[in-house]
């Protein structure tokens, strides 16, 4: 399988490129600092390029089966301007399926069902500009015609993989508290070929 990976060289996609190497698939990655890409393999193809630059993702997208994006809130708005450049690519190139990482702020809160946890009393978080980034993507994908997945961590330290986490759509497991970076790339990796969660968010904790 060819997968495209975005933000490949932050904590949860470098972990995700590692894990689909290790399984034999052919891996692209774009990125605006290809030395920070500290992966060498027959199988990884990296292009640098910027996720803001149409002409770099429609050149990353050639080619690829499956997206996965990994990129984060950068401390600005390189989420939601990304994602329909991402979106508009895919659907050029034929492609559906698209999982990405956000975060358990934009699922639904339990003491407050009608509302997304960020906008709740259930979140702890001082500031929502995060969560905010987060939700302008969560309704571009929704009102897109492709298969995404939305993978919802909460504290998210760096950790050891386990293997052993509790999932759930639309909300956090209750008393969900952390998930570490490794088994939130295993779980994001596993729903490359997985059909359990497709058009929904699912929150990950243990």
């Amino acid at each position: 399988m060819n997968i495209l990976i975005m933000g490949g060289t932050g904590r949860v996609g470098s972990c995700i490129v590692r894990q689909a190497l290790e399984d034999g698939h052919r891996v692209s990655v774009l990125v605006r600092n290809p030395e920070k890409l500290q992966i060498e393999d027959e199988h990884l193809t990296v292009i640098q390029g910027d996720a803001l630059n149409q002409d770099a993702i429609k050149r990353a997208m050639h080619g690829a089966d499956v997206v996965v994006s990994a990129l984060n809130t950068d401390g600005g708005t390189t989420l939601s301007e990304s994602m329909p450049l991402i979106i508009k690519a895919m659907e050029t190139e034929g492609i559906r399926r698209i999982i990405t990482i956000g975060t358990a702020g934009i699922l639904q809160s339990r003491v407050t069902p009608d509302v997304l946890r960020y906008q709740s009393s259930e979140s702890k978080r001082k500031t929502t500009r995060a969560a905010e980034e987060h939700e302008k993507v969560y309704n571009l994908l929704r009102e897109s015609n492709l298969d995404w997945t939305i993978v919802c961590p909460t504290y998210l330290p760096d950790g050891e993989r386990l293997g052993n986490y509790r999932t759930e759509t639309d909300f956090l497991p209750e008393g969900g508290s952390k998930i570490s970076v490794p088994d939130t790339a295993e779980f994001a990796y596993g729903q490359i070929e997985s059909g359990e969660y497709i058009k929904k968010r699912v929150g990950i904790a243990y």
